[in-house]
């Protein structure tokens, strides 16, 4: 059985084990670098970008999490999750550069902007995915490693990259898993 590890330091926490393991797979919070070993994947999970990189350098975990991913374990980073991910953050934050394009905090708009849409994700066919959108980035200038798998408005709102997959809203809020399906079925 797979062991998944969630970032553990804010945000949606509890609701991602509760997908993990609706999944078939075992979930692990993740709090400390040492947390990290015998996992077979990560989740960091959507909140506040910002405090949670604060807390992840508090820790010492930005490294440890970039050698997690280089020794070629698969990470799924979902709101938040995508704006650490990403190459780049536009504004200049850190980010822990493991997807090849830039992140739009705060994309779609502010809290009041929230929303709830119909994607057309290729790799699921029918029917479409609902995704809740919170204060959601999405992403821009894709490399040619980058494999876009789903858009809104023109907007980047998943994608994947070697080990990497990332979505700009929160799949652990629906009753649909085939987002953590596809992580533990394609990616790790």
């Amino acid at each position: 059985m797979k062991i998944i590890g969630v970032l553990a330091l804010q945000g949606a926490v509890d609701e991602h084990i509760q997908m993990i393991e609706s999944a078939g797979a075992l979930a692990f919070k993740v709090k400390h670098s040492n947390d990290l070993a015998g996992l077979d994947g990560l989740v960091l999970p959507g909140g506040e970008s910002t405090t949670m990189r604060k807390i992840m350098k508090h820790y010492d975990l930005m490294e440890p999490i970039r050698a997690f991913a280089s020794e070629g374990k698969a990470i799924f980073g979902t709101c938040a999750g995508l704006v650490l991910l990403s190459k780049e953050i536009e504004g200049g934050e850190e980010s822990l550069g493991l997807i090849d394009a830039t992140a739009i905090r705060n994309g779609f708009g502010r809290q009041k902007e929230s929303f709830e849409a119909e994607l057309n994700v290729e790799a699921f066919g029918e029917p479409n995915f609902e995704a809740i959108f919170i204060r959601a980035p999405y992403l821009i200038e894709p490399s040619g490693e980058v494999t876009v798998l789903a858009i809104i408005d023109g907007k980047i709102v998943a994608a994947k990259q070697a080990n990497i997959l990332v979505t700009a809203f929160h799949p652990e809020l629906t009753n649909d898993n085939r987002w953590m399906n596809y992580f533990l079925e394609k990616m790790v």
